[in-house]
């Protein structure tokens, strides 16, 4: 099968690999909890005057890379996209990015050695033909559900998203195993 996997949120985790770019660039003590990030107001948290303003600081520098160069795995992430590729699944990595992101993104995937052949950068997912799509996104899982009625659509569990008819909750990475398993 065709497996169309989300990388922030999903594979890597943004939220920690923003926070700790924010401590080491200005000294902060971030620790929101995970309930109060939401896809729109990442900068009120870290003190910038608008998302342009923290996309701006996260794209990177001539001195340093942008926050998506250094993110780590989520448990369990890299070591399943690997036994699923195994078991001859076609791993589908579909992110949405701006452009400046692609080569940090590009270089965190080789870095990890994810098993893919295939990786879309994409804000319409829906584009990209998969039997399986995991994504966490509130925005994009609706999206997939209406426009891919054949294919399973799964929400990664996390505070920023709701169950939502049509998809299947997996609440980690040993979840999203089995139920490739059991299809």
């Amino acid at each position: 099968m065709r497996l169309g996997i989300d990388m922030d949120g999903v594979i890597c985790d943004f939220n920690a690999g923003w926070m700790a770019r924010h401590r080491d660039d200005f000294g902060s003590d971030l620790a929101a909890i995970d309930t109060e990030i939401k896809w729109d107001n990442l900068h009120t948290l870290c003190g910038f005057a608008d998302m342009e303003a923290f996309w701006r600081w996260a794209q990177g520098s001539e001195d340093r890379p942008s926050v998506f160069r250094h993110l780590e795995p989520f448990p369990g992430a890299v070591d399943t996209l690997r036994e699923l590729a195994g078991a001859k699944h076609e791993i589908v990595i579909i992110t949405a990015k701006p452009d400046w992101a692609v080569p940090d993104t590009l270089r965190w995937l080789a870095d990890h050695e994810v098993p893919t052949r295939e990786i879309h950068f994409r804000h319409r997912k829906s584009t990209v033909a998969c039997d399986v799509y995991l994504d966490d996104s509130p925005l994009v899982l609706p999206e997939l559900v209406s426009r891919r009625p054949a294919a399973t659509v799964c929400r990664m569990v996390r505070p920023w998203n709701t169950p939502l008819d049509g998809a299947v909750d997996v609440d980690g990475w040993p979840a999203f195993r089995a139920l490739v398993g059991g299809l």
